[in-house]
């Protein structure tokens, strides 16, 4: 069984994720924790849950999903996979973040690459690697199909898309994968996404202003 906690930090109100097994082996996927108290709320969940952080996983690299990476790396000794389109995306983050008031923004390098179709294991879990660019160049989704959930990052929301007029982004490109690559699963599928709360397939499908069947376009 995949487990899934979430934790809202920074002030983006990001949803920062943590996933493991039945047997405690975890990944950390998008740590947006950037204050102290942030990161050891987390900490906590680690301890209190005895779970083994293994990986750490983003689905794309905009700052507010990025701000405790190198943090995670180093207090859990564990390597970072994104996508190789999100490699320059990455690397923007320490050249903006004092625009974002974030003063000691500390960077790290990925140490693997996530590929479309590729079956990623947690522990006993697995999760199918999704490729959903559109908000971000190389945005990708992790979906576990055993449970019907699916970290989403900032490609679907409830009610909403992932914005598109950041550098990378493309409208077109956004509604077309969701439509092929989320839309495709079934309606009963959860949505955790990288803002707000938690959605369903199959409501987005009919009622999502922007890619529902009920959209006005």
């Amino acid at each position: 069984m995949l487990h899934i906690k979430s934790f809202t930090v920074n002030p983006f109100q990001e949803n920062t994720y943590l996933i493991h097994d039945d047997h405690g082996t975890a990944a950390l996927i998008d740590p947006g924790c950037h204050t102290p108290a942030e990161r050891k709320e987390l900490e906590d969940y680690v301890l209190t849950n005895g779970l083994k952080i293994v990986a750490l996983l983003n689905t794309h690299c905009h700052i507010d999903h990025v701000l405790g990476n190198a943090w995670a790396k180093k207090r859990f000794g564990i390597p970072l996979w994104i996508h190789a389109k999100e490699i320059p995306v990455l690397k923007s983050v320490e050249v903006y973040a004092p625009n974002y008031g974030f003063q000691g923004f500390e960077s790290t390098e990925a140490d693997h690459f996530l590929e479309e179709g590729q079956e990623f294991k947690v522990g006993t879990e697995k999760l199918k690697i999704l490729f959903v660019p559109g908000h971000a160049p190389g945005h990708v989704v992790f979906y576990h199909e055993a449970s019907g959930q699916c970290i989403a990052g900032d490609t679907l929301f409830r009610g909403s898309i992932g914005r598109t007029d950041l550098p990378g982004g493309d409208h077109e490109v956004l509604l077309e994968k969701i439509k092929s690559q989320l839309f495709t699963l079934p309606a009963e599928t959860v949505i955790y996404p990288g803002h707000g709360p938690e959605t369903k397939i199959g409501f987005e499908k009919m009622y999502n202003p922007f890619v529902g069947e009920r959209a006005v376009h």
